[in-house]
């Protein structure tokens, strides 16, 4: 009997599959109590993928500009501002991949690629121009008290005239809020150093996605009553985590950056497994499933298929998310 029709003959029966939950759970928990202080510091090199495949090069080497920056942190920015579309454009008239309202450009934009023109549009200038404005912000306010990279987002956020009035992060909830969600964010976007927590929500992910073994497949399917029942990949990786706690965005590209990205070597039961036909663009990502160890994930595979077990190991891996709860809250509605 090969390892696959052994976990699918345990997912149909009832008690079989109760204990391979349990042992899941008391696995998830026993790790999370192994391990402690979460992501370590140390590296802000991109994740794999993370970052455009066209835009990479540029964020590594302009997110290093200053002390205050780092390559993660830009990327986390530019996520935040247009989810990466050069041609995005507000209801407030800000333009481009890096989202800067005309009168700011004119001050503020630089010609990042040399070739005499200054376009807002073009992210060979407007990522440079972000990260060149990031820095002359905290040069405006290296001498105020506290965290100077927080000092400079909050200054990008609320002004640098506040930061210095209020003796850092002023007192306002959208500030305070911007802050934190970017600070958050560039832990997905940033290769982690060592291996980190497991999500303590993770065990009861895996329960949910358990218990929908052999639901039919529907294409933008959440679950629902007028679904009957039914789940696209993302829709189910989306209400497992919802049934203890975390909204992830709705679509699978997206639910990538919930939280940091594990090494292949270090997935634990609970992360987010993606699939994508560009190994080099987190944007393209087409499918996800939620591990379950073994090298096995419960995903909802596609149109005529039905939730099951699969194997991760494919030429289509992309890589992993660990959830977590601030992670996911970070995340912007729309991008």
């Amino acid at each position: 009997m090969t390892v696959r029709k052994a976990w699918i003959i345990a997912s149909v029966a009832v008690g079989s599959a109760m204990a391979f939950v349990m042992l899941l759970v008391v696995g998830v928990y026993v790790v999370a109590g192994n391990l402690v202080n979460g992501v370590v510091g140390g590296t802000k090199a991109l994740a794999k993928g993370a970052v455009p495949a066209a835009y990479s090069a540029i964020v590594q080497k302009w997110g290093n500009l200053c002390p205050a920056l780092n390559p993660a942190l830009l990327a986390a920015q530019l996520y935040q501002e247009s989810g990466f579309n050069p041609r995005a454009r507000s209801a407030a008239a800000a333009e481009g991949i890096a989202q800067f309202i005309p009168g700011t450009w004119a001050t503020h934009g630089i010609d990042g690629n040399g070739d005499g023109v200054k376009d807002v549009w073009d992210p060979q200038d407007a990522i440079p121009s972000a990260a060149s404005y990031d820095c002359q912000l905290a040069s405006y306010v290296k001498d105020v008290p506290g965290n100077l990279t927080e000092n400079m987002l909050a200054s990008y956020n609320a002004g640098a005239y506040a930061v210095i009035k209020f003796g850092g992060v002023p007192p306002y909830k959208e500030t305070q809020n911007y802050v934190k969600t970017i600070t958050t964010l560039e832990e997905s976007f940033a290769a982690p150093a060592s291996r980190v927590d497991p999500s303590q929500q993770a065990a009861g992910a895996i329960y949910y996605a358990q218990k929908k073994l052999g639901t039919p497949y529907l294409w933008g399917g959440n679950g629902t009553a007028a679904d009957n029942g039914r789940f696209d990949c993302s829709g189910l990786t989306k209400a497992a985590y919802e049934s203890v706690g975390i909204t992830l965005p709705r679509v699978a590209n997206d639910q990538y950056n919930a939280g940091p990205h594990p090494q292949r070597d270090e997935l634990l039961p609970g992360d987010l497994v993606f699939f994508s036909t560009d190994p080099t663009d987190s944007r393209a990502i087409h499918h996800v499933g939620i591990y379950v160890g073994g090298g096995y994930m419960i995903d909802a595979p596609r149109t005529g298929a039905v939730i099951r077990f699969d194997p991760i190991d494919t030429s289509e891996y992309f890589g992993a998310t660990r959830v977590t709860e601030d992670g996911a809250k970070a995340l912007p509605t729309t991008v």
